[in-house]
């Protein structure tokens, strides 16, 4: 373990000692039926954190030499033996050995047959300072024996070091059923320049093809004949894995091409085995091509002549695509690559999401059981809320969705495949706008005036003259969905699945919709190609500067769009830091007033969870390592821990509904949270916090705040993620709130939802 892993780990120890199990949910519920009772006010009592019992504990953590490591044994023969054939288990730990950047654990999901020679990619995130780009890595496997690995590197941080890489490896063996751990080594040796040509895959016969019959006519794109035209992208180049993109329009047999339709091939060729991972992708997604529209057709895949894939009648949704894989040359590897999660919690690309909660059998069970049928195939959407507008508390609110963080802490294959399989759907919905002249996800840069919100007359572009409206549909009946789709409930679909995989597909997906977001508004209201979000709810500017974040730290450096991104997260820093940094239009309770804020209670009052949301938003940009965030941040957590620890509140009021902050809508933002308290519930200023007449009168058990504190989703959940980033950027009341939330007594089961279970670092 290195030693900013021991230290990162004996922290958390302390930490779960000190403030015992934690509790968070997520997503504001707005029905009528879930409106709160009002709140109440008085000082908030400083309670005692209540002692962990032995199953609040972390598990104890087996240890071992530097030299060697701790395995486990099935009755199949000595260890030497099961090293030699891969049959070691070593399914222990987040802990990483000493020598080691971090580790990966290789899970064999074929119980009855070993593997030989067995693929795999995988994309990893590294901490600052870590890995440099002139580095390379190699992997040293559970017997001692080291393995070369290819390492293209994608992102680096701004001290230079390595942000995101993809590895690629061959593994000698893998076998049944077992765990394998490879440790990520740090070495000087020079990479290995590849020689390997798409000619190498077509030599060897490799062919594949994608068909849509449309009212009797065939449309096809072949890969291989693609290939052989030379025109590609490649992706990743190496000794192990070379992978090349290529695309075209579908044609007829005569070679007219389809307006809109257009097939994307991602050829994954390990050239030491001869096989390929065949990614196929059809869209309709062109931004200004005339007369979109849905169509109905008639799907096939085919892989080395043998159909792969067949939809009959698919319907395939305007600006919208799905997404196949297959394997030319053999078999599909069975083999699920496990990420160390401390390790990726401590390089900070996801939060701080409490690692001693066990997530549950039963949704992970439930997670395989639930995934199948029409929502795991084309246009469907996977575990995301068809209807994103739908309020309430949901999976996939959050700044991760629920499945992503079931995955994320348990590394479970069947927790992976809803997550990866949800980002592939994420292409479902009609939000993916492609740029004909860039090829890439259009961006607001380049269409400054283009909007999906706002009128047509709002689009013309001074300069060039021409209006940046979209076409419109060719009838309003071929352009249905029912996957609606918006940005103040709207996932983080595709940011976790780039992240561990490195696949092109998830990356542009995450862009997609980042750029969906900017895109959508008037262009005025945005600031034109400044793609400010403070105009929204307030919920929508948590979720916009979220995925704007995640895209703009994850994009690779070479893409045009990660300037783009950087640009606009700059832009909106700035917005939000002279607004609300500026004493002349601030104010002392550090709660966010722009857009749709003050929009409850005859406009007097904000609604606290949404106002989290942004707050938990802002601390991730920060962790993402946009300092712009810094002040801004130290600001807007008050908010969230004066309505803990402030004077003059009351904890158990903290997560009410909505919470008046202004006496007119003429009026200045109140001076103390004390004042705010009072004129949000009479019960606040009349009773002592917690006593037994305000608990009858807000209807609570002790020990229990405001908004469903027993549920996963409700409101004190919503808080969680924001008093976490609060009582690290917070000072001495910051800490003050955390430790007053986490010794309260009724909390959520996270272990089936732990998506607001975020704790400080």
């Amino acid at each position: 373990m290195t030693s900013l892993t021991r230290n990162t780990f004996a922290l958390r120890v302390l930490s779960t000692l000190v403030c015992a199990t934690l509790a968070a949910c997520g997503g504001g519920n707005e029905s009528d039926d879930m409106t709160l009772a009002a709140s109440s006010s008085a000082v908030a009592p400083v309670l005692p954190a209540p002692p962990v019992s032995t199953s609040q504990q972390p598990a104890p953590v087996q240890t071992e030499p530097a030299s060697t490591v701790t395995t486990q044994q099935g009755a199949m023969g000595s260890s030497s033996s099961l090293v030699s054939r891969g049959l070691i288990s070593r399914e222990t730990t987040n802990i990483i050995a000493s020598d080691a950047i971090t580790d990966v654990r290789l899970e064999s999901t074929n119980s009855l047959t070993s593997q030989t020679n067995v693929p795999i990619t995988f994309g990893q995130v590294f901490a600052v300072g870590a890995l440099l780009p002139s580095n390379s890595l190699t992997g040293r496997l559970d017997d001692g024996s080291q393995l070369p690995l290819q390492v293209d590197v994608k992102a680096i941080h701004a001290d230079g070091s390595v942000r995101h890489a993809v590895i690629s490896a061959v593994v000698p063996s893998l076998g049944n059923g077992y765990v394998r751990t490879m440790s990520l080594l740090k070495s000087n040796a020079a990479a290995t320049v590849s020689s390997v040509t798409p000619a190498n895959a077509l030599n060897n016969g490799f062919t594949a093809s994608v068909q849509a019959s449309i009212n009797g006519i065939q449309y096809t794109a072949s890969a291989d004949s693609l290939l052989r035209q030379g025109a590609r992208a490649t992706w990743l180049s190496g000794a192990v894995a070379n992978e090349w993109h290529v695309s075209a329009p579908l044609v007829t047999s005569s070679g007219v091409a389809h307006p809109h339709l257009t097939a994307r091939f991602a050829i994954r060729w390990y050239d030491s085995i001869k096989k390929a991972r065949v990614d196929v992708t059809v869209e309709n997604n062109w931004a200004y091509e005339a007369a979109p529209q849905n169509f109905i057709y008639d799907a096939k895949v085919t892989v080395g002549g043998v159909p792969v894939f067949t939809k009959p009648g698919m319907t395939h949704y305007h600006h919208a695509r799905w997404r196949k894989l297959f394997w030319w040359g053999g078999a599909e590897p069975e083999v699920n690559v496990k990420h160390n999660t401390a390790y990726l919690i401590q390089t900070k690309a996801v939060p701080n999401y409490d690692q001693t909660i066990a997530v549950a059998e039963t949704s992970l069970a439930k997670a395989k059981t639930g995934w199948v049928g029409a929502k795991t195939e084309p246009m469907g959407i996977g575990e995301a809320a068809s209807y994103m507008p739908q309020t309430g508390g949901r999976d996939d609110i959050g700044i991760l969705p629920g499945w992503a963080t079931r995955y994320l802490l348990s590394m479970d294959k069947r927790a992976k495949e809803v997550t990866l399989g949800t980002g592939t759907l994420a292409g479902s919905w009609s939000s993916h706008f492609r740029d004909k002249k860039t090829d890439r996800p259009i961006s607001i840069i380049d269409y400054p005036y283009m909007t999906l919100l706002g009128n047509a007359t709002d689009t013309r572009n001074p300069a060039t003259g021409q209006r940046e409206a979209f076409p419109a549909c060719a009838a309003s009946t071929l352009c249905t969905n029912p996957n609606k789709h918006d940005s103040s409930h709207q996932p983080s679909l595709a940011y976790l699945p780039y992240l561990v995989t490195g696949d092109y597909y998830y990356l542009e997906e995450l862009q997609f919709w980042a750029t969906y977001n900017l895109l959508s508004p008037n262009p005025g209201y945005r600031g034109y190609a400044k793609g400010l979000v403070y105009r929204t709810q307030v919920r929508a500017q948590a979720w916009n500067l979220r995925t704007l974040a995640q895209a703009a730290y994850i994009t690779p450096d070479n893409d045009r769009l990660k300037g783009h991104f950087n640009q606009i997260m700059a832009n909106n820093l700035d917005w939000y830091s002279n607004t609300f940094l500026n004493p002349a239009t601030s104010n002392q309770l550090g709660v966010l007033t722009s857009g749709s804020a003050l929009v409850y209670s005859s406009q007097l009052a904000t609604s606290p969870w949404q106002d989290d949301f942004f707050t938990a938003a802002l601390g991730y940009t920060l962790d993402l390592g946009f300092t712009k965030a810094d002040a801004l941040l130290k600001w807007k957590t008050k908010f969230v821990v004066e309505r803990m620890a402030g004077n003059g509140a009351c904890w158990i009021g903290a997560t009410m509904y909505s919470f008046n902050v202004r006496s007119s809508t003429s009026s200045p933002i109140y001076s103390t949270i004390a004042e705010a308290y009072r004129q949000s519930d009479p019960v606040y200023g009349s009773m002592a916090c917690g006593s037994a007449g305000m608990l009858t009168a807000l209807g609570l058990k002790p020990g229990e705040m405001l908004g469903y504190a027993n549920s996963a989703t409700g409101y004190p959940a919503n808080m969680q993620p924001a008093l976490a980033y609060g009582a690290q950027s917070g000072g001495a009341i910051g800490q003050k709130a955390w430790q007053i939330f986490a010794a309260r007594t009724v909390k959520p089961d996270y272990s089936k939802a732990p998506q607001f279970a975020i704790i400080p670092r």
